[in-house]
């Protein structure tokens, strides 16, 4: 079947499908999920991932022993996103492996979210905030092998 058949039998034509109305109806996603795909594309940079909570701008380490995120460069990173139709906005808060420049990994994750973000979901990314509120000092020892 061609794009064109498919399109007058009235079955939907994914690649075309856009987050808003459509002749199908209403497409929507809900921040949860962009907040979950932001924070996956996030670690995909080889220097970047997840920070520990902060309090009044301090680090609460013992935070991780109560099921609180830990600064890792696997674990996920903190990501709020806002939603409106067809466009979003991303706020991050990440760690970044010392000695990698922290502009340049800020800003490699800035545009690696926007673009993953928009290719998973059509949505129109159009900030993308950025906190590194740790770095990643000391590296987990490789497992060992027996």
């Amino acid at each position: 079947m061609t794009t064109d058949t498919l399109r007058r039998s009235g079955a939907p034509d994914a690649p075309d499908s856009k987050v808003g109305r459509t002749e199908l109806g209403m497409i929507s996603i809900h921040d949860r999920v962009v907040q979950k795909m932001a924070a996956c594309a996030a670690v995909e940079i080889a220097d970047a991932g997840g920070a520990t909570p902060r309090v009044l701008g301090h680090s609460v380490s013992g935070a991780t022993a109560f099921g609180g995120r830990g600064t890792s460069l696997t674990s996920l990173p903190k990501v709020s996103a806002d939603v409106d139709g067809s466009i979003a906005v991303l706020d991050l808060s990440i760690s970044v492996r010392w000695p990698a420049s922290v502009p340049e990994v800020s800003s490699a994750v800035r545009e690696h979210v926007r673009s993953r973000v928009h290719e998973l979901t059509g949505l129109t990314v159009t900030e993308v905030s950025i906190s590194v509120t740790d770095l990643v000092t000391r590296l987990p020892a490789p497992a060992r092998v027996h």
